[in-house]
């Protein structure tokens, strides 16, 4: 019996979660595998966030929550909003949502269309791409040159729009790259933007507190205010906080748009977890020292591995501006030959090869719309990115070319 709607027939299920699962497969037969390939910051949540959930759940806060979150919540992220990106939400211009992609998942559902195009600047996060399939969607890939920084272009954009274009994604800091989008790029971008007024925009600025070299993050909303009744505006608490668990995402933007939304989710989910929305207060409202504190240990990290990679014959890096991720470039290892005769042909060949010969996981970057690369996370310690890039250049001496 076929179980699955034909719909899932295009949809992959989440290509690191997989590679994850698989290391940890190989872990429990003895293997010494390092996993770099799930996103996801290594610190403990912050204690002042885990008291104020514990705190939630003694004083009762264990009812049903609002669909569209608390308004402590939305009061907290008003505020965020307000003090950290110069943007002026009301609270019934805000949802609360279980994680980041539900809401971006809410706004798709809301809007799209059988046939409406989403562009996605490639390199992109793929869930992107699974959302826009699962609800009939179209994905339009825009690939975002590595000489450029992965970033999309004016020009590029232009070309790229069509009748059909309902959404374009923009990301940044960016997931994989960590591409970073300058004011000029976006004013540029909104310039073209105002052209077409049937696209909408989805700003993804969950890694906006991840950022290197004392750059800055900026909100497209904020840059261009003349398109804000257009902007889907999407954060959350679990990368800036190391919360991924506690499931707690956000987006602003015009009330129809959010009033569709709720609409949505109400029928999907309700209202997110009561308790993880407390301790969400405590982290937007509370002390901020924790972000820093792990903003400098990813910047850390970003130099080790930009360091380690320069010095690993045949791979390349562009530099990544922010977030957590190494996206790797490969095409020079393309017809090498492995230690037992296979041959590596893809990225994907390349990621498997590293997993089995040296034991370190990654993302073929075939997932994310651009070959040759593979992705590393490098949400770990300093010791085991270390050791994993030592283990990387030990396999590659090993290929025959």
């Amino acid at each position: 019996m076929e179980y699955a709607a034909s719909r899932l027939k295009v949809v992959r299920p989440s290509a690191s979660a997989a590679v994850s699962l698989n290391a940890q497969a190989l872990k429990a037969e003895g293997h010494d595998v390092i996993d770099l390939g799930l996103g996801e910051p290594d610190f403990a949540t912050p204690e002042h966030i885990v008291t104020a959930a514990h705190q939630a759940a003694l004083s009762g806060k264990t009812k049903y929550p609002p669909t569209q979150g608390t308004l402590d919540l939305r009061a907290a992220v008003q505020a965020k909003f307000k003090s950290d990106n110069a943007l002026d939400y009301a609270t019934d211009e805000i949802i609360i949502s279980n994680g980041a992609k539900q809401v971006i998942f809410d706004a798709f559902m809301a809007t799209l269309e059988p046939g409406h195009e989403v562009l996605l600047c490639a390199p992109y996060f793929d869930s992107y791409k699974n959302i826009v399939l699962v609800i009939g969607g179209k994905p339009v890939v825009v690939p975002c040159a590595e000489h450029n920084g992965f970033r999309l272009t004016a020009e590029l954009l232009e070309q790229s729009i069509t009748q059909s274009t309902r959404w374009i994604i923009l990301n940044s800091p960016s997931n994989p790259a960590g591409a970073i989008y300058t004011r000029e790029d976006l004013q540029a971008i909104g310039e073209v933007l105002a052209r077409h007024p049937q696209v909408l925009v989805l700003s993804d600025e969950i890694y906006e507190h991840i950022i290197f070299d004392g750059g800055v993050a900026h909100s497209f909303a904020a840059v261009c205010p003349a398109l804000a009744d257009r902007i889907l505006t999407v954060n959350g608490v679990s990368k800036a906080y190391a919360m991924t668990g506690w499931r707690i995402g956000y987006g602003a933007g015009p009330k129809p748009l959010i009033d569709a939304m709720i609409k949505v989710q109400s029928q999907i989910s309700s209202g997110a977890c009561s308790i993880a929305q407390a301790a969400a207060v405590a982290a937007l409202n509370g002390p901020q020292a924790s972000v820093t504190l792990f903003r400098e240990a990813f910047e850390r990290r970003r130099n080790l591995v930009v360091d380690k990679v320069a010095g690993i014959d045949k791979l390349s890096l562009y530099p990544p501006g922010g977030a957590f991720y190494a996206l790797i470039g490969c095409k020079d290892l393309l017809g090498a030959t492995a230690p037992d005769g296979s041959v590596i042909n893809d990225d994907t060949d390349v990621a498997k090869y590293l997993l089995n010969e040296v034991k370190v996981a990654s993302v073929p970057g075939s997932t994310y719309g651009v070959s040759p690369f593979f992705r590393l996370s490098t949400a770990t310690s300093d010791t085991l990115l270390a050791e994993a890039l030592n283990r990387i250049s030990a396999g590659v001496a090993k290929l025959r070319f």
